[in-house]
């Protein structure tokens, strides 16, 4: 794991970067890029909750006082009263393919499971996205399934790759 990489919640000051990188398609990535959205939501979002909610959250990605990027998950339900959560990661482009997002993405898994009542997390990438498969499996994540024509982007209806981590599966170190 990246000696020093953290999460920590979203702090005002944060704002202005998630912002930014919403708003560059080159910034958070050409699988993250959905077109422009709406650009109060995130301070709508950090007024009402602070980023941290039952039903959707965000953390900072840190390294050294130095914010990398944001995880962010969100409840799916999976039977009346259980579910399990879904998860997302976007580093800055300068913060990717050094290890952090796999670091980050371990961490994130080990918070979750430490703190809610789950036996699954899952996250879903484009089928090209491989850089972003081989983090999740590093992290020790499964590959699951492939979805099919299960997300529209630039233009397109694209595959996704579900993974996903049960509790049993969480790598002690």
């Amino acid at each position: 794991m990246a000696e020093g990489l953290r999460l920590r919640p979203v702090t005002e000051p944060d704002l202005d970067a998630l912002d930014d990188m919403f708003a560059d398609p080159a910034a958070i990535g050409e699988f993250n890029w959905g077109g422009f959205v709406d650009p109060t939501r995130w301070r709508r979002r950090y007024a009402e909750n602070g980023l941290l909610a039952d039903d959707k959250s965000v953390l900072m990605v840190e390294l050294a006082g130095e914010s990398l990027g944001f995880v962010s998950w969100s409840r799916q339900q999976t039977g009346y009263s259980v579910y399990c959560c879904e998860f997302g990661i976007s580093l800055w482009p300068w913060a990717r393919g050094k290890g952090h997002g796999t670091a980050a993405q371990l961490l994130l898994a080990r918070y979750l499971f430490a703190h809610l009542p789950i036996n699954r997390i899952q996250a879903v990438t484009d089928f090209e996205n491989l850089a972003e498969q081989r983090s999740l499996e590093k992290a020790g994540f499964v590959r699951e399934a492939v979805l099919a024509g299960y997300t529209f982007r630039d233009g397109a209806w694209r595959d996704e790759v579900l993974y996903r981590m049960l509790r049993s599966e969480l790598p002690v170190n």
